[in-house]
Parts: structure tokens; C-alpha cells; sequence
């Protein structure tokens, strides 16, 4: 057998086979983000069914949050807003930073608060 015709073997295998999955387990990070941006996410470590899975998941769980959050008195604890299941090859997201607010931006709300410039 020749190299070319184990090369089309291999490549014709499907994503959620032992094989495909060694290869994509061996990726670096920079491979996994050059796939990415191409677009391509059955090279993923999971298949496309897994994917698809996982965002049902997501989606549930969302739904799940905004009922409770919708029949809440209001009087207790919120709860926590479900983070996303991480998919592979995607790092941790970064926490937001909260903008401080500076002393202008103060003076711009207070000035739409009270539109005559009275002491509060």
C-alpha cells in the first residue's frame, strides 16, 4: 500500500474514529486556533453530533437559568448564569473587567439625572 493511498484511508475516516481522535489529541494549541479561524470544526476533538450535543446542553441549561430567574420573587440569591460547556481546543474566557467610573462620566450621569443642575 502505498503512502498516498494510507494518507486518503485515514482521512476518510469518520471524525469520531480512534484514529482521528489520536491525531487531533496530538494538536498544539496554535493548530487547534489556525482551525479556528479556518473554520473547520469537524478536525475538532469532538465529532459534529458532539458539538451539536454540547450546545443543546448549553441551550437547556440557559433556558433552565431564565425560568427560574423569571419566576423568582426577587427576594432571594440569583442565580449564577450557566457558563457554556468548554468545547475542546477553546481556553477558559477571561474574566470581564469591570470599566471604573471616572469623574466625568459621573458628572455626565448626574447632569441627566437632574437636566437643571440642582443639588440632589
Amino acid at each position: 500500500m502505498s503512502s498516498r493511498r494510507l494518507r486518503v484511508l485515514i482521512q476518510g475516516l469518520p471524525p469520531e474514529s480512534l484514529t482521528m481522535t489520536a491525531l487531533r489529541n496530538a494538536m498544539t494549541a496554535e493548530e487547534y486556533e489556525e482551525q479556528a479561524r479556518k473554520g473547520e470544526p469537524e478536525k475538532g476533538r469532538w465529532s459534529m453530533s458532539e458539538q451539536l450535543m454540547a450546545g443543546l446542553t448549553d441551550a437547556v441549561r440557559e433556558l433552565q437559568y431564565i425560568t427560574v430567574v423569571a419566576n423568582s420573587d426577587g427576594k432571594g440569591r440569583k442565580p449564577k448564569k450557566p457558563e457554556p460547556m468548554r468545547r475542546p481546543g477553546v481556553g477558559a474566557a477571561a474574566p470581564k473587567k469591570r470599566e471604573t467610573l471616572t469623574d466625568a462620566h459621573a458628572d455626565f450621569l448626574f447632569n441627566m439625572i437632574n437636566p437643571g443642575g440642582g443639588a440632589a
